[in-house]
């Protein structure tokens, strides 16, 4: 008598999704493409019914994209997702031709534009040259560009700011004693994030001593932040700032990154951390956890003696 396989079986979408009719219409696709097309759209029909839907009709683009998303962080290569976009596309824009469907949700939907690369994430050591240890003042260094470069700093990192956000800040926005600020991010929607103590600290002292130096009187008059020529600050001065202070080579994005991996690191929910990132879609916040095991992986391995 033969012995029971104890592999799990791949899950088979309902007979609603017409995956069989869909594959049927290849006619000069080989046998293996004809089985991946149907696995990827099999495998999407059974993550979809765990929110309750239960045929094509009920799809819409958001919950493509965040399948999509969920691939990424669960660690999915960028060609296998790529492929996966792929047959949802051609299979979305089959349902569309045959009329089952009215509106296709995949069209121009694309894979991650990631490699597989997780987010760089600054160690405590490139931390602590940005934030703490500066290069030593020389003779002829502007102290009112030193305190507006602390605050720029202790912002991205303490509360996690966009590049574009932190340059759009407004003096009305900023709430210093109660250490919030309002933030506008994509799309023009706004957000309340906190500062940190450092932050609201250096934000304080560029203010009161630093900005009114570096301001003119034909620049921006409400911007926070000013370059050297008393316009408001670009992505371009801040990375320059960046560079002037890192010991590495560093993104400004790279800042973002650390926070919302230290937020994880230190025991914070996702939901927390994507409000205060401000991302409309939970599966860009996941990304960061996959971020946050890679990096207790790698103490791990560097730290314990059976690892």
């Amino acid at each position: 008598m033969g012995v029971a396989s104890t592999r799990p079986r791949a899950p088979v979408a309902p007979r609603q999704w017409e995956i069989d009719r869909f594959v049927d219409s290849f006619t000069n696709a080989s046998p293996n493409t004809i089985l991946a097309y149907r696995r990827d759209l099999d495998a999407f029909a059974d993550w979809v019914s765990r929110l309750g839907i239960e045929d094509p009709t009920q799809v819409q683009r958001l919950q493509l994209r965040r399948y999509l998303a969920f691939l990424a962080s669960a660690g999915f290569a960028r060609r296998s997702i790529a492929r996966k976009a792929s047959s949802l596309r051609r299979y979305f824009g089959w349902l569309l031709r045959t009329g089952a469907v009215e509106v296709d949700p995949s069209l121009g939907l694309s894979a991650p534009k990631a490699d597989g690369r997780l987010p760089r994430v600054l160690t405590d050591s490139e931390v602590v040259r940005l934030l703490d240890d500066p290069p030593a003042a020389v003779e002829g260094d502007d102290p009112a560009v030193r305190l507006r470069d602390d605050a720029v700093l202790e912002v991205l990192y303490g509360s996690g700011l966009r590049v574009s956000e932190l340059c759009g800040m407004r003096l009305e926005d900023l709430d210093l004693g109660r250490r919030v600020l309002r933030v506008w991010g994509k799309g023009s929607k706004q957000r309340q994030v906190p500062l940190s103590p450092p932050a609201a600290e250096a934000l304080a002292a560029w203010i009161e001593q630093g900005r009114p130096a570096l301001g003119s009187s034909d620049g921006p008059s409400d911007a926070i932040f000013f370059n050297r020529r008393g316009k408001q600050l670009t992505p371009r001065d801040v990375r320059r700032i960046i560079d002037h202070r890192s010991a590495a080579p560093t993104h400004p994005h790279a800042l973002r990154h650390t926070f919302a991996t230290h937020l994880l690191d230190g025991g914070a929910d996702l939901r927390s951390v994507q409000e205060l990132l401000g991302h409309s879609d939970l599966g860009t916040t996941q990304l960061y956890t996959h971020v946050s095991k890679e990096r207790l992986r790698a103490v791990l391995g560097a730290t314990h003696p059976r690892a």
